[in-house]
């Protein structure tokens, strides 16, 4: 698969348009990272929360010398343009750095949550080829059994025996001496395959994702300029960093526009509150139950709220009561927007539109995208399809391999797996998935889950399918043919847990039912059985 990676790039037709269009550009990241360190080197780029407190904060200097330190500690290893580095941390501030390191390099980031298990993650680093893995120390031995061909495991927070400690080789080690590049010089290609990240597909198969950072830059740049992010400007997104969110928001976004960013290792109401006001947060992205845990946390703590200028929040389904709430507690409209692993670039609610949008409408796209919406026979929905400058490069199937060019597809339209209809407005309102995809920000692998519960010595048939929850979230739900001992919910997960998986990946309901409904080629009729879960 580096391989196939390495001299990957957008084909050299839709590079011409795009940048002829204006939403391509000739530089990247390091670009961007090397002029604020020139014109402001003194002001906060990065801001680190860990356990509830302020800790680390780097400058737009401090943060350009880690991002050269550790793209040459990664030089010393043998990481050369086209190679891939796996980066599966928690929320701290070196996922930025090393994702920048990266692209100083030309080398390929492929990020993964924090809360992968170690299934997925050995099919992930295979499907990669990474030769190196940065880690925390705790993930030491979980590593090295799912991933044996990994050249270098790096480990943040201790290491022993062959690994290698981070704080030691990449913190403390003055390697941009040893192999000194020069920051300004980066000689950046970002029409290249820069970043991987897996998600699901259609049919479940989780995949990767190959974006470069144009295709990223599309994504960012337009709604930074409408909303004119800038250096005076304090950013905050609650969620993982090596999520697509966490890319778009808490690390590229910040850089182009030289505004600070704040990083929270673990989330929840109290502590994003205080974060709001000490940092004075200005601009934050999260999803819609991150902002349900703060309106609770003010209301049990009504001081007065450092303003927020622009507050963003998206998934498959918006609460409108959310909508509605955020202004009266907040004191700024709530936008709404679509976007997903695949699709760098977004719609969303511009701060013309009423206050109340979001509570009928997902947004209009910015330049870097097209929306086409197709009619469904027989349905009150169309099928969403998108092309344009932020949308991903090409796919890799996880367990196939199948590097999938979006570009050579159906003229570039590309099948998001959501209905959606028109909002009225010249913008569009996402009404769900299609099929069976299930999630909201991260969907779940069906066929896997499903394939994995089939193993279960009490089950004799089984349909994994979404339900909607109180907060308007889509949950997996398990429905089950079984026989004496019928498993219980909680022997579900533990049995799924003990094959591995992904605790989110696992359902959080279980019905049990004497057969499952299917059509006349044996296929489960899901739409049925989500009906009955209302």
């Amino acid at each position: 698969m580096t391989d196939v990676l390495r001299d990957f790039r957008a084909p050299a037709d839709l590079a011409r348009r795009y940048r002829a269009a204006g939403v391509w550009r000739d530089t990247g990241p390091i670009a961007d990272l090397d002029r604020w360190r020139r014109e402001q080197p003194g002001a906060t780029a990065i801001v680190q929360y860990r356990d509830g407190a302020a800790g680390e904060t780097l400058t737009y200097a401090d943060y350009a010398l880690r991002v050269e330190r550790f793209a040459a500690a990664r030089h010393s290893l043998g990481v050369r343009a086209g190679d891939v580095v796996a980066v599966w941390l928690p929320n701290v501030w070196q996922v930025s750095a090393l994702l920048l390191a990266c692209a100083r390099l030309g080398a390929v980031t492929a990020p993964i949550l924090p809360t992968i298990g170690p299934r997925e993650l050995s099919k992930m680093l295979a499907r990669t080829g990474a030769t190196v893995c940065v880690t925390v120390g705790a993930n030491a031995g979980v590593l090295a059994a799912a991933a044996p061909g990994v050249r270098h495991r790096v480990l943040l927070g201790g290491a022993a025996g062959g690994d290698i400690s981070f704080e030691e080789y990449f913190e403390r080690t003055a390697w941009e001496r040893r192999h000194p590049m020069g920051l300004g010089a980066a000689d950046e290609d970002p029409d290249r395959a820069a970043i991987v990240l897996f998600t699901s597909g259609t049919s479940g198969e989780p995949k990767g994702v190959v974006h470069s950072f144009n295709t990223i830059y599309a994504g960012i740049s337009a709604i930074a300029a409408a909303e004119r992010v800038g250096p005076g400007d304090t950013m905050f997104i609650p969620h993982a960093l090596t999520f697509i969110g966490g890319i778009l928001y808490g690390i590229t976004m910040p850089l182009l526009a030289g505004a600070a960013s704040v990083v929270l290792d673990r989330w929840d109401g109290e502590t994003g509150l205080r974060l709001l006001r000490e940092s004075h947060v200005t601009v934050m992205f999260a999803a819609p139950v991150f902002f349900q845990d703060l309106l609770r946390a003010v209301r049990r703590d009504p001081a007065p709220l450092p303003p927020l200028r622009l507050a963003v929040t998206g998934a498959t389904t918006v609460p409108p009561r959310l909508v509605r709430e955020v202004p009266e507690v907040l004191g700024v409209a709530l936008r709404t927007l679509w976007g997903m692993t695949e699709v760098a670039a977004q719609t969303w609610t511009r701060a013309t539109d009423p206050a109340d949008r979001g509570t009928a409408s997902d947004g209009s796209p910015g330049p870097g995208l097209e929306v086409g919406l197709r009619t469904l026979d027989g349905e009150g929905a169309a099928r969403l399809f998108v092309r344009g400058a932020g949308v991903a490069l090409a796919t890799l199937g996880r367990d196939g391999g199948r590097l999938r060019v979006l570009a050579e597809h159906d003229d570039g339209w590309y099948d998001t797996g959501d209905l959606a209809r028109p909002d009225g407005h010249g913008g569009i309102r996402i009404l769900g998935r299609v099929a069976d995809r299930i999630g909201g920000s991260l969907l779940i692998p069906v066929n896997d889950v499903e394939s994995e519960l089939l193993e279960h010595p009490s089950i004799d048939d089984v349909a994994v399918v979404g339900y909607l929850d109180e907060t308007g979230y889509e949950r997996p739900c398990a429905v089950v043919v079984a026989h004496e001992p019928v498993p219980s919910l909680a022997g579900l997960r533990e049995f799924l847990t003990g094959r591995g998986m992904t605790e989110w990946y696992q359902p959080d309901r279980l019905e049990v039912r004497d057969r499952l409904p299917r059509n006349s080629a044996g296929k489960v009729l899901k739409a049925q059985l989500r009906e009955s879960l209302r």
